[in-house]
């Protein structure tokens, strides 16, 4: 009975230790999604770090185009877990979307979101960049581009 136990408690550890994060008790975290008023474009949305977000005209609703070269230039805004809304964000307009690859891209207003990848804390250099196919334009609060 006791190595029976054993076994028992042995199989129960290695399933927990190969299990994903959700399964094995840490929660999944998702990205925040934030507003610096602060900006040339005025307010428009950021990540928790102060790297700057953008949309993509060339995206079709809760679909990226950008793959490939475009999405090493152009990274997803990527989640793990529900995306969380900073002060000012609308929680109703933050979704996401998934990629050819699994993994989830953040949306605002159904569009998804991006960084550029030669930016850093708060620079903002690419808005109204054409390239890929489309332009590349800052988020507001309320979801609009800037124009």
């Amino acid at each position: 009975m006791p190595r029976r136990a054993l076994a028992l408690a042995v199989a129960t550890v290695a399933v927990l230790a190969l299990a994903p994060p959700a399964l094995a008790g840490s929660a999944p975290t998702g990205a925040l999604i934030r507003i610096i008023d602060h900006s040339r474009f005025g307010p428009m949305l950021f990540d928790g770090r102060g790297q700057a977000i953008y949309a993509f005209t060339y995206d079709r609703r809760d679909r990226s185009r950008c793959y490939g070269g475009c999405a090493r230039a152009w990274p997803p805004v990527y989640t793990r877990g529900r995306p969380r809304a900073g002060r000012n964000v609308r929680r109703s307009l933050l979704g996401t979307t998934r990629r050819r690859d699994g993994r989830r891209q953040v949306t605002y207003a159904g569009r998804p979101l991006y960084f550029y990848v030669n930016e850093g804390r708060r620079q903002v250099f690419c808005h109204r960049v054409r390239s890929w196919g489309g332009l590349w334009l800052v988020v507001r609060p309320s979801g609009r581009l800037v124009p």
